[in-house]
């Protein structure tokens, strides 16, 4: 069975074409800068690579554009729309709605709307790629999967803010997290490689790319997760904030902020690029270090702290935890921000291998810890799209054995 993997952002559409159950990629792309002059079109597939300059004014088009491109006669990869039989998109917010992936139906899609209110940014887009695939791809059953899906088993206790009661009734106020696709992958992989299931473990799972976050997985299910009502919340990111004193902003709006002001300083211009002055990508920081750049050293060790601490708070809500996984380009890629975070912790069950640490090879699941660890360390490669595809291939299966 043949799977589209559609993750429709503002202004761009990523996919992959997944061959089903074997999870192989028959085709996977970019397009972007769309509704501006020349819009920018990448595709890598079983047929070679292109790379296209076109003008692309709305999704909509965008969508039928990236159809002639999967079917073309010389570029495509299929003969027909007709042999895409399902199609996952990402969904950034389903609220407390949904806890899993589920099969589009038009309730679903207004449910999709209504939760726009709280990621105005994403969910719109979001549907605009439902809607398109609805005109062009009408024979194919579509999945919604939900970033915040995942988290919805976390308790009470841990996703209510300590503010009014009435504003959670009211407005829907609480922690819902995110990444949740990406935590859930891992944590799946995770169990995989220890020959577990996945009932039966305890992990801290760090997604650590320009966004980051981390979850606490007991016996399978998120308990705590370090971004909040917002993806604004928990550890240091590229270019959000992360955890801040809310008196702050209160503060500064008596020196003369205004309120979208605010916004866009904690979400666009803090974090690492806040703190260092020069990037929020860590390679460049890397760099700048060793240059010399004292305030690129600062950034890097405040997101380590901070990393860290979140860390050793998960290690104490899970009380016994089995594994920490890393994963996300930062997560995946960078051996110090992992030494760092977990270095000197034998205390508390982690004895960390620098040298294995050091010597992963890259996109390939790896223990980094000692053999005498107690809590099991690894970085294993985030594929949020391969997620996407397993859930819709199993939604698509389901709904053809009633029919």
């Amino acid at each position: 069975m043949k799977i589209l993997v559609i993750n429709s952002g503002s202004s761009s559409v990523k996919y992959q074409l997944f061959q089903m159950p074997e999870e192989t990629v028959i085709a996977r792309g970019l397009l972007e800068k769309i509704g501006e002059e020349n819009s920018l079109f990448c595709q890598k597939s079983i047929k070679g690579e292109i790379e296209l300059k076109n003008q692309i004014r709305n999704h909509e088009e965008g969508i039928n554009f990236i159809i002639s491109m999967l079917t073309d006669s010389r570029h495509g990869v299929i003969s027909s729309v007709n042999e895409i039989e399902g199609i996952g998109h990402r969904v950034v917010h389903g609220g407390e709605e949904f806890n899993g992936s589920v099969r589009i139906t038009g309730d679903v899609v207004r449910k999709i709307e209504a939760y726009s209110d709280l990621a105005p940014l994403h969910n719109p887009p979001n549907l605009m790629g439902i809607k398109a695939t609805q005109k062009y791809i009408p024979g194919a059953i579509q999945a919604a999967c939900f970033d915040t899906a995942f988290h919805q088993s976390i308790p009470q206790k841990a996703y209510l803010y300590a503010i009014p009661y009435s504003l959670y009734e009211q407005y829907h106020i609480r922690r819902y997290g995110f990444h949740g696709t990406s935590h859930r992958y891992v944590a799946m992989r995770c169990a995989s490689i220890v020959r577990e299931g996945i009932h039966a473990l305890n992990m801290i799972t760090c997604h650590l790319g320009n966004g980051c976050s981390i979850a606490a997985i007991e016996k399978g299910r998120s308990v705590d997760t370090s971004m909040g009502f917002t993806p604004l919340e928990g550890l240091i990111m590229g270019t959000r904030s992360g955890d801040i004193d809310p008196a702050v902003m209160f503060y500064l709006e008596n020196k003369g902020y205004t309120c979208s002001g605010l916004n866009d300083l904690l979400n666009k211009k803090s974090g690492l690029v806040g703190i260092s002055g020069v990037s929020n990508d860590m390679r460049n920081l890397f760099q700048e270090k060793e240059n010399g750049n004292p305030r690129a050293a600062l950034a890097i060790d405040m997101f380590c702290y901070r990393l860290r601490k979140y860390i050793g708070s998960y290690l104490a809500v899970l009380k016994q935890t089995d594994a920490i996984i890393f994963t996300g380009g930062i997560g995946e890629n960078n051996a110090y921000i992992r030494r760092e975070s977990l270095d000197g912790l034998e205390a508390l069950g982690i004895v960390f291998d620098d040298a294995r640490n050091q010597n992963i090879q890259r996109g390939r699941d790896s223990c980094i810890s000692a053999d005498s660890s107690r809590i099991k360390v690894f970085v294993i490669p985030t594929n949020e799209e391969l997620g996407i595809a397993i859930d819709t291939y199993e939604i698509a299966q389901r709904s053809k054995q009633k029919e």
